[in-house]
């Protein structure tokens, strides 16, 4: 991840978190557990695989979701969301499994039949338990 930005001030972006998190049927501990992980709260991050933003957006996935500027924290947040949304319908509101398929995509977690062996990815969602247990 580059370094080069200063987190998002929570006061400043709380409110979206908010209203996205009612919005999408999520809760903002996980919403906040999620860009935690992802960006440390900081919109202009990009991953060495080219993921972008508050949400570590792809650039295929951003585009899917109409986002003009994946660094623009309200459009990320949108798309992160309805991302993150559809993984919880698609695995039948398994939030561990929606985490996997948010990090490692759906067709990894697919092929597993389960969260994929990948240390990345196992890491990923129990950061995201640990956060979310001490919340």
């Amino acid at each position: 991840l580059t370094e080069d930005c200063d987190a998002a001030e929570l006061r400043r972006i709380g409110p979206l978190i908010e209203e996205i998190s009612q919005r999408e049927g999520l809760t903002p501990d996980l919403l906040r557990a999620v860009i935690r992980k992802e960006s440390g709260f900081r919109p202009c991050v990009v991953s060495q695989k080219g993921a972008q933003g508050l949400m570590q957006l792809m650039p295929a996935t951003a585009a899917q979701y109409g986002v003009s500027d994946a660094f623009d924290p309200k459009q990320n947040l949108n798309a992160g969301a309805r991302f993150l949304r559809e993984m919880l319908n698609r695995y039948g509101g398994d939030p561990w499994l929606a985490l996997g398929a948010y990090n490692a995509g759906p067709g990894r977690v697919d092929a597993a039949g389960g969260l994929p062996l990948i240390p990345e990815t196992l890491n990923y969602v129990l950061d995201i338990q640990q956060m979310l247990k001490t919340k």
